[in-house]
Formats: structure tokens, sequence, C-alpha cells
């Protein structure tokens, strides 16, 4: 099925977004898994200055990692984005509340045959890999081979009542096919590089679910999209590639497409791009520094000097 509503344009720093009648509707969603780093507040500020003042602005927990997401870092994030002087909706969408959602879309997919239990390890997948003389690669590296699409009925029930751990992927042949069928080709509109044709093959089976967690980044973030009202997707072009995978599933499903703006990565005065995982210089630091929301939001916007994206904390 198929949303329809009322459709505006709006024009934010020259370009020109889809939205409501009452302007754009964007979101900004953070992981909770670490404190905010100056790229995260380029994104955020990214965000709400293309909904602008007659858009809405959302913000939304990506907290499905449960392992690596903590009560502490959610707190942060809504200091942080205050700080800077952001304002969004209530309440909040947290991934880990709507894990029900999630689980019907995957029975949707899953009646018209496109999932599969696989079993494999990772160290199998790279063992079956590394044996073939030119495996392909896609993406995110080295496709699945597609091993235990091949099981039958018999043995993926005789392994999973045994408890063995799995992983749920989408059986990318069946599920372009059907796509395609329904729609024709896949494309989508982005700000920068304009109509997109959609190539989600090149990421091979991808992986939607695993058994203890019945959601992936790539069901969650679409499902979400259309659910929020979504209109425009703003995000680094380090999730563009993603996007091929994400217009499919809008397909399988039935959900909007919105538009995407994918922005580029900030960078340090080094150089380096602000990465979590890099334990890139924090908001909460600078602000302990002396800096204020001010000339973070300058420097987040590249109207001030950077720091290095490795600077030590205070």
């Amino acid at each position: 099925m198929f949303w329809v509503f009322p459709m505006a344009m709006a024009m934010v720093g020259g370009m020109v977004y889809p939205g409501t009648m009452d302007g754009p509707v964007t979101r900004f969603a953070p992981s909770p898994t670490g404190f905010l780093h100056l790229g995260h507040a380029y994104s955020a500020l990214f965000a709400a200055d293309c909904a602008g003042a007659h858009g809405r602005f959302l913000l939304r927990m990506e907290d499905i990692d449960l392992g690596r997401c903590r009560a502490e870092y959610e707190q942060a994030i809504y200091v942080d984005l205050t700080w800077l002087g952001l304002d969004w909706e209530q309440p909040v969408r947290r991934q880990s509340e709507h894990m029900d959602a999630y689980a019907a879309a995957l029975a949707t997919l899953g009646a018209t045959g496109l999932l599969y239990p696989c079993f494999c390890t990772r160290k199998e997948i790279q063992a079956e890999v590394d044996a073939m003389a030119n495996a392909p690669h896609g993406p995110d590296g080295a496709l699945y081979p597609g091993t235990c699409r091949h099981l039958d009925a018999f043995e993926r029930e005789r392994r999973i009542t045994a408890g063995d751990p799995y992983a749920i992927r989408l059986d990318m042949a069946r599920a372009l096919a059907q796509a395609e069928a329904g729609t024709g080709p896949l494309t989508w509109h982005d700000a920068d590089r304009g109509e997109v044709a959609a190539d989600p093959g090149r990421f091979g089976d991808v992986v939607l679910a695993r058994k203890d967690t019945p959601t992936s980044y790539h069901l969650a973030v679409t499902l979400d999209d259309h659910f929020q009202d979504v209109t425009l997707v703003t995000r680094g072009e380090d999730l563009f590639e993603a996007t091929h995978v994400h217009r499919l599933l809008q397909a399988l499903l039935g959900l909007r497409t919105p538009e995407y703006h994918h922005h580029g990565l900030l960078r340090g005065g080094d150089g380096r791009r602000f990465a979590k995982r890099d334990r890139s210089l924090t908001l909460r630091a600078l602000r302990d520094a002396g800096h204020s929301a001010r000339e973070v939001r300058a420097m987040a916007r590249g109207e001030a000097p950077l720091p290095d994206a490795d600077a030590p904390k205070p």
C-alpha cells in the first residue's frame, strides 16, 4: 500500500526539496553508542537547516545494537543537541521500542519466499571466499557465496530446532526479480547526483535480521523513514551505497521513496574525518574546554577553523 499525501516544495541553501504543505520532513538518527562529535553536529545542523522554519525536524535513536547502546549516551545526545540550539518533535522514536514492526516486515518478505536462514559463521564465509579464484566483491567487501541459500526446508528446520545461531538473509536475485516485475527498474533521486539507478545486486544476499535481533540497519532505517513520514533523508556520503538496498526494500514492502541528500563528511584540520570509532573530539569535550555553542556551530558549518579530528581530549 502506498501512502498519498500533499506535496510542496521548499528551498534551502539554493536546493529545492519536496515536503508536506509546510516543508520538508527531515531527521537526525544517531546511535547511542558513544558521545557526539563535530561530524554529528554537522549532520544534525544540516538536517535541521534543510527542514527550515516551515518543515519538521525529527530525532530518532537507532538503538538496535543492545550490546553497545547505553542510556548515558542517549541522554548525552539530548544534552548536546539542546546545547547546540536544536529543537525536535516529541516523542523521539527509539528503534528498540518497535521490534514488532520490523518483525512484521520480515514476515511479509518471508511469506513471498524472499528470505532464508544462514548458519554460516564469519570464519566459514571467509574460508569459502578465500577458496574462490575470483570471489565477487561489493561495496562492503566480498559477497556472501550463497551457501545456505541451497539448504532444503528439512535441514533449515533441523538446525533452527537444534538452536544453531543464524542470520536472516534476503535472496537478492529473487527479490530484484519480484520488485522489478512490479515497478520496473528502481531509481531514486539524490540532491547532488540526480536520478540514480538502484543496483542492490552489488551487495549480494544482505543480512536483514539475526536470530536474537529481528532487524538490521537496512530494514529498520527504511521502515522508520516511512513510518515517520520523512520526505528528505539527509546523511553522510558514506551511506550513499546503502541506499541501493533501501530502495529495493521500499519496492518490496510498498513504502514511499523519499528524496535523498548525501552530504560530504566533515574533516578536521588534519584532514581526517570525524568518526566515533576513532574517538574523535566530542562536543562535550569542546564544551568543557570553554567553547560556546555558537563557536561549535560555526566549526560544524565550516565558518570557523576546525580542530584536528583526533585532537587530544581535555
